[in-house]
């Protein structure tokens, strides 16, 4: 999940994020379940309550179950923490830490991912300061956190139509609702309550969104 365009016949792909508390043990487990249910590219740590030892344990738990799935394991916020906890990278906010100041922290290989809203200027601001993804949102309603903004899939169509720069699309998104953010251009969806809610449990709510992805490559492939 770096600096480059995602192939055309290349599928969206899934990016989890942790719910906002967890069981360290029981989430290990939860997330073991949830890689068996098909491709994952990323996991962020969005812990927002949690204290930076807690963090940092719980990066250091879930990394060997990433790196063993190829996984990439960001912190959400925290580019420091990232460091401290040998995270493969982290995603930064327009309140966090400046972009170039995470990147100075964490080096030219780690991952920076940063929130753009429904902001066209703030995504190419931060692709072109290097940032490895941007992040449009939210598309949907959501509880799990609420919405600084509210986008369209224009800005992805937009986005996938003029810049290389791989792009993430967030927001209340489930395996029912997200067809349209695919056909749009999204390269990753950031999901969390679709899939660790789901009510088959965490390995169908994969399942369930790689078979959306599956059927996109498919369709692309016979037109």
């Amino acid at each position: 999940m770096g600096y480059r365009a995602m192939p055309a016949e290349e599928s969206c792909r899934l990016y989890l994020i942790t719910p906002p508390e967890i069981e360290l043990e029981a989430f290990a487990k939860e997330f073991e379940a949830a890689l068996s249910g098909g491709d994952v590219a990323c996991l962020q740590i969005r812990l927002k309550t949690a204290s930076d030892e807690n963090i940092v344990a719980a990066a250091s738990r879930l990394k060997p179950l990433c790196d063993g799935a190829d996984v990439a394991l960001l912190i959400n916020d925290r580019p420091d923490l990232a460091v401290a906890a040998g995270a493969d990278g982290t995603h930064v906010g327009q309140e966090d830490m400046a972009y170039f100041e995470a990147r100075q922290l964490l080096g030219d290989d780690a991952i920076i991912g940063v929130t753009c809203h429904d902001s066209r200027d703030l995504a190419i601001e931060a692709a072109e300061a290097g940032a490895d993804y941007v992040a449009f949102g939210a598309f949907f309603d959501t509880a799990t956190k609420a919405a600084k903004s509210r986008t369209d899939v224009d800005i992805l169509r937009w986005w996938s139509d003029l810049i290389e720069v791989p792009v993430v699309a967030i927001g209340g998104i489930t395996a029912k609702n997200c067809v349209p953010l695919v056909t749009a251009g999204a390269n990753y969806l950031a999901v969390m309550g679709g899939v660790w809610n789901h009510p088959d449990g965490a390995a169908a709510g994969v399942a369930a969104f790689n078979a959306v992805f599956a059927a996109h490559v498919a369709s692309g492939r016979a037109t």
